[in-house]
């Protein structure tokens, strides 16, 4: 049984394709560009506790960080005020943008509590390969980017491979 799907009448989608390691950004069905990214390195799957990158729609509940610059650090969905460079060694923080994901199908319905996002990553020579704990990892760059153009109630939708329809 579906959710109710949160909308702001959008007219942009993303699709993030796990087997690819890519995600789309759409404007009115037609394709607009598209970010390398980095889904959970445990699979697939929206159990708590799980670090799995749930699959399905869902939309952009919350947007974080407008105005932080790239690399800024955020714990608990705020600034700590610590910049990392790229590829910075050691530790792999939540960084420079945060899009917080509400589930919208029985699959994906703990998305939100499970605090799945899209974010920025410091350890972006991971990028394209499974290596999140749960999230939908993004350069900092691309995030900021992509933080530009999409409103909240931006639906995003993950799938194994190419979807049925674009």
């Amino acid at each position: 049984m579906p959710l109710a799907l949160v909308s702001c009448g959008t007219t942009k989608r993303l699709v993030v394709n796990v087997d690819q390691q890519r995600m789309a950004l759409y404007d009115r069905d037609e394709f607009v560009t598209s970010y390398p990214v980095s889904t959970s390195k445990f699979g697939l799957g929206d159990r708590p506790g799980s670090r799995k990158t749930p699959l399905g729609t869902m939309v952009v509940a919350k947007k974080i960080g407008r105005g932080a610059p790239a690399g800024a650090v955020f714990k608990s969905r705020r600034r700590t005020g610590e910049v990392l460079p790229p590829n910075a060694p050691g530790r792999d923080p939540i960084v420079t943008r945060i899009l917080w994901l509400r589930g919208t199908e029985w699959q994906n319905r703990n998305a939100f509590p499970r605090y799945i996002y899209i974010h920025g990553t410091p350890e972006e020579r991971r990028i394209g390969t499974p290596a999140s704990y749960g999230c939908i990892r993004m350069r900092s760059s691309d995030i900021i980017d992509l933080y530009r153009r999409v409103p909240k109630g931006t639906p995003v939708t993950v799938v194994r491979g190419l979807p049925r329809s674009v």
